[in-house]
């Protein structure tokens, strides 16, 4: 960009209390130049280019909604879920369409998300050099080509794998003069910048690219959260943000040690963490909790202690009261676990959900002879059996499963995370579905402080859980009632 379309981008966020700026190591951020409260909207932007994933199953290409779908006619790609969408997206899907019915049957088998996504990036370009869309000071291609690429730390077989799908994407928009080499390294700002889009449970719908946003850098400790409202990228401070401070967000899971942590960023993102969390790695706070969440148990069901690796590498020592575990017990056990979790997952992929559930159940005992309570795999498979329980409608057994995550949900996110939140939620439907009123107050109590801040209160996500809330407070009230018998 240059320095006048730099200063243009200064002007515009300024208007939401942000600016631009560049730190060193990091590279461009977004800094605060006003204070922005819990909850606070600190960002908002539409997508350059976004696209459903096929997983998701059939959404509208433009808001994401799974209902009232109709199929473009003449293509045979994309949803739509009414006029109003349908003519919003009509000047970019004209271009695409347009493209898309040149393609043989056989062709079209390759046509993923991803080759999509970045030929709608294009047709968008295109359309904005021609002005037929606007162009703004926060919705321009100049600010794409801004993006990090990181294609210098890139591995040769996935340079191939870009070359390929460069020339896919050739191939649809069969343009003379399109650059092979730019659709690739466009590629790589994909895979480190665009944003899973997922609804207010954060099951994913699609993919996005979202420029500005993406100036916006990582924190395994955030400050702020990235949400989604349809397709609408929505950034909300979980915590007091003074003026002069970086916005930070997650790119990642953050329930996990430090070194898982870091392999992900390293993978995905290409680059080293030097958040308050990941510049304690190797130190005994951090090994403490690495070995809590990710490692084993002590012998002694009584002890609550965390295992080291003793210094004979024989086994892994209790650190509270010093009991040896044999590593070949440990190997034995966890080897037993990885074979009954395959064949739960088979089951759970078929559809079986009485033999997933019987399965994953095995699974949770043998977890519980290995890991720690506090362990992140055992958490995942109760997550599992929540799931399976919920499908099977077991009310008592998901509710259960759901309280039994909830201690570890509170140990690896902070107050103001989501995960946190949905989990409260859950539990507080389940307690009142069973007639549980009070608990589920509680409990929906608790989803209502955290999901307020990272959702707002005015999403109709957030307005059905304070509705649910207040219908369980007014049959909590009802039943106090000394003529109902309650008292």
């Amino acid at each position: 960009m240059t320095m006048e379309e730099e200063e243009e981008l200064k002007k515009a966020l300024s208007i939401n209390g942000l600016t631009v700026s560049t730190i060193p190591e990091k590279g461009r951020c977004l800094i605060t130049i006003k204070d922005f409260s819990p909850g606070d909207v600190i960002i908002s932007q539409v997508p350059y280019a976004s696209v459903p994933t096929h997983s998701s199953g059939s959404r509208c290409d433009k808001c994401f909604e799974s209902r009232n779908l109709k199929r473009c006619s003449a293509c045979q790609f994309p949803f739509y879920c009414s006029s109003t969408c349908q003519k919003s997206e009509w000047k970019l899907h004209q271009l695409e369409c347009h493209a898309l019915k040149r393609l043989s049957k056989d062709r079209r088998q390759y046509l993923t998300p991803s080759i999509r996504m970045m030929v709608r990036l294009y047709l968008r370009r295109k359309l904005q050099s021609e002005q037929v869309i606007p162009v703004t000071a926060t919705d321009n291609y100049k600010l794409v080509e801004a993006l990090v690429d990181h294609i210098s730390d890139i591995d040769e077989k996935q340079l191939v794998l870009y070359a390929q799908m460069a020339n896919l994407v050739s191939l649809v928009l069969q343009w003379p003069e399109i650059n092979i080499k730019e659709i690739a390294q466009n590629f790589s700002k994909l895979a480190c910048n665009a944003h899973t889009i997922c609804d207010s449970d954060l099951r994913p719908l699609g993919t996005g690219l979202y420029p500005v946003v993406s100036i916006i850098n990582h924190s395994c400790l955030p400050n702020s959260v990235l949400v989604f409202e349809g397709s609408l990228a929505v950034v909300r401070a979980v915590e007091p943000i003074t003026k002069g401070t970086e916005v930070l967000i997650s790119y990642i899971e953050t329930a996990g040690s430090t070194t898982t942590r870091q392999k992900a960023l390293k993978e995905q993102y290409l680059f080293t963490c030097t958040c308050p969390r990941c510049i304690k790695l190797g130190l005994y706070e951090d090994i403490q909790e690495s070995a809590v969440l990710e490692g084993f148990r002590c012998w002694d069901d009584k002890c609550s202690g965390f295992l080291l690796r003793d210094r004979n590498d024989e086994g892994f020592v209790c650190q509270q009261c010093g009991l040896l575990r044999n590593k070949d017990e440990i190997v034995k056990v966890a080897t037993e676990v990885k074979l009954m979790e395959d064949k739960a997952s088979a089951s759970l992929s078929s559809g079986n959900y009485i033999e997933a559930s019987a399965m994953y159940k095995k699974v949770e005992l043998l977890q519980q002879k290995l890991c720690h309570s506090y362990s992140l795999d055992l958490m995942r498979t109760r997550e599992c059996l929540l799931k399976i329980s919920m499908e099977l409608k077991d009310w008592e057994g998901a509710l259960r499963y759901c309280r039994m995550t909830i201690p570890v949900y509170q140990r690896v996110y902070p107050v103001n995370h989501p995960m946190l939140g949905l989990q409260y939620y859950t539990c507080g439907k389940l307690e009142w579905l069973l007639g549980e009123t009070d608990n589920a107050i509680k409990s929906l109590t608790e989803a209502v402080n955290t999901l307020r801040i990272t959702h707002g209160t005015h999403t109709p996500f957030v307005k059905d859980l304070l509705t649910r809330l207040e219908e369980a407070c007014a049959e909590g009230a009802y039943k106090q009632l000394p003529e109902n018998g309650y008292q």
